[in-house]
């Protein structure tokens, strides 16, 4: 069973699909961990996000960096929503989640595409989502928690910013795939989230048997 979770940034999507993963006993990817170590081999290296060329160079890592802490980092994360907007970056990188995607049994895979290009044959498909008020609250919170100090109207541009990159961009845009349950978390706690996402994909389970 292939489970596909999308959704923008703070959504509360990583959170779900590892919930899922968890209740359903399948491996999980957070395929945003892959953009990450992109980032950071470009930071590393001391190269331009902006540039395809500097980004595609960084694609060749070896799966141990997906565990490097250091990843979870805000400029990380910036950066890495510049660098996944490059198409041959995004190109390179579907094999490995196809890959993953396929493995026997199946897997739980969040991101912001894996539901309309890397899995659309996957058997449920949830797009998170949450008002960009809610999403920046939320990662202001994590912040403060780790010693930051960027104001919540920073990290709220932020937010908005990331959303601008991930829905204009050539390849493969932050989409809700056609046959996906939306899942809106503004207002739901976790536990809330999580109990309706199961029931969402137990939903589709039993739809697909009886048909």
């Amino acid at each position: 069973m292939i489970i596909a979770v999308d959704g923008p940034a703070a959504s509360g999507k990583g959170t779900v699909a590892r919930a899922l993963a968890r209740h359903y006993k399948l491996p999980h990817l957070d395929t945003g961990l892959l953009y990450r170590a992109v980032a950071w081999g470009v930071l590393q290296e001391g190269h331009d996000p902006e540039s395809e060329t500097d980004a595609l160079a960084a694609c060749t890592f070896e799966d141990s960096l997906l565990d490097e802490p250091a990843l979870k980092g805000e400029e990380i994360g910036r950066v890495a929503s510049i660098v996944s907007a490059h198409p041959l970056v995004r190109a390179t990188l579907i094999k490995r989640q196809r890959n993953f995607a396929q493995q026997p049994g199946g897997a739980v895979l969040d991101g912001r595409d894996i539901g309309t290009v890397i899995a659309p044959e996957a058997d449920a498909k949830l797009f998170i989502t949450a008002t960009p008020q809610t999403r920046a609250r939320r990662r202001h919170a994590e912040m403060q928690k780790a010693g930051s100090t960027m104001s919540y109207d920073r990290v709220l541009t932020d937010i908005r910013a990331r959303d601008r990159r991930d829905m204009m961009r050539e390849a493969a845009p932050l989409a809700q795939a056609a046959d996906a349950y939306l899942l809106d978390t503004s207002y739901l706690s976790i536990d809330a989230a999580v109990q309706r996402a199961i029931a969402l994909v137990d939903g589709r389970i039993k739809a697909k048997l009886a048909s």
